[in-house]
């Protein structure tokens, strides 16, 4: 077979190992993230099914990793993936994608989501929480932080948006993250924030809706008015979007605590259900730093549903993040890693099939898998 190279494993020798070294140190760190990255895209749910498919492609891999003692085994990817740092990880991966994948957009969202079965009885320890900033655009990965097992995404959020790009973006959070801190970390950073309001911002969420349920209906081609349809699955949903100024709607004290908002925002969804003919309305309240545009402001917030259906969904359906057991934090944070950018490689194939037959491609086809990565011969 070929030589072949890629930019990825020129990328991964920049790592330090942070094993300790020795004369039983018998496998290279670069070859083993390249396999465990190479497993994940290949449709492998743990490090034993890798640790088999690994040895069925051995030729392969051999023609760009030195393998000095062959594939690892299963054990000695657990033991590195436990001791490698995740910021690390990220930190050299993460350009290579947008390498591979290009600008991610506009809109960066903001989520968590919990890896259930990471969860220990003994010793008590909760399920590892993973926030993440998608680019709900172009389907990107941009990063990844872990919640402090005794803290929340609160303190999380900061974390993140200090290793982004926040430069004209606009990011979007659901209630856990409006927070004032949050507000100034975004502007500060040159971008962007909506923020979902809730009752864990009582006075905020009430001078909201007091706002709302005193101003006059906008015309209808009104900026500050926008309403779309859409029909499908078996139901039909009217979304209006409708903004306000901040200054002259809150208190001076609203708009003082909060660096840089400009608007506030009402959304309402009416959906009517063609099996049960029943109708429901929703109504939620958001916070903007951006200038009173309902159509703008209303896609992003719409935008905002692709990191639940577009990444979470799908980690739990076509990568089965929930159902894998690994109860070191650390491992379970860079294989969750992991999942995120072979689903950012995965949206960026724009050939024919399912994100799930694409992943099982991957595994059955290494033609493909070299494709995604990046390989070409020497």
């Amino acid at each position: 077979m070929a030589a072949l190279t890629c930019a990825l494993v020129e990328r991964l020798e920049t790592i330090a190992d942070p094993r300790r070294q020795g004369e039983n140190l018998k496998h290279r760190l670069v070859d083993l993230i390249v396999l465990g990255f190479c497993g994940v895209l290949a449709g492998c749910d743990d490090f034993v099914e890798l640790a088999e498919w690994a040895k069925g492609n051995e030729g392969f891999f051999r023609s760009f990793l030195a393998l000095p003692h062959g594939i690892p085994s299963h054990d000695t990817f657990t033991r590195v993936f436990a001791l490698l740092p995740p910021a690390t990880l990220q930190a050299v991966l993460l350009p290579w994608l947008l390498e591979r994948r290009g600008l991610p957009g506009d809109w960066i969202h903001l989520d968590g989501k919990t890896l259930r079965q990471t969860r220990r009885t003994t010793p008590k320890l909760k399920a590892l929480h993973v926030v993440s900033a998608w680019a709900g655009q172009t389907g990107l990965t941009l990063g990844q932080v872990a919640v402090d097992a005794k803290s929340n995404e609160i303190t999380a959020m900061p974390e993140l948006l200090k290793l982004l790009d926040l430069h004209e973006k606009i990011v979007t959070t659901d209630a856990m993250g409006c927070q004032k801190a949050i507000a100034e970390t975004i502007v500060q950073g040159g971008g962007d924030y909506i923020l979902a309001v809730k009752d864990n911002q009582p006075t905020l969420h009430a001078e909201i809706r007091a706002a709302f349920a005193t101003a006059a209906t906008p015309p209808a081609r009104s900026p500050r008015l926008y309403t779309t349809e859409d029909q499908g699955h078996g139901r039909e949903e009217q979304r209006t979007v409708q903004v306000l100024p901040a200054r002259g709607s809150l208190s001076a004290a609203q708009c003082a605590a909060w660096l840089g908002v400009l608007t506030i925002v009402m959304v309402t969804r009416v959906v009517w259900c063609e099996a049960t003919g029943v109708e429901s309305m929703e109504v939620s309240y958001f916070l903007s730093s951006l200038r009173p545009n309902a159509r703008r402001i209303g896609a992003a917030i719409r935008g905002h549903w692709r990191i639940e259906n577009g990444l979470h969904w799908v980690l739990d359906v076509v990568f089965r993040e929930d159902a894998r057991r690994l109860y070191d934090r650390t491992a379970a944070e860079n294989v969750a890693f992991l999942n995120r950018l072979a689903l950012s490689l995965l949206r960026g194939d724009t050939g024919k099939g399912s994100l799930k037959v694409k992943r099982k491609r991957a595994g059955w086809q290494i033609p493909y898998l070299a494709q995604l990565l990046g390989f070409h011969s020497t």
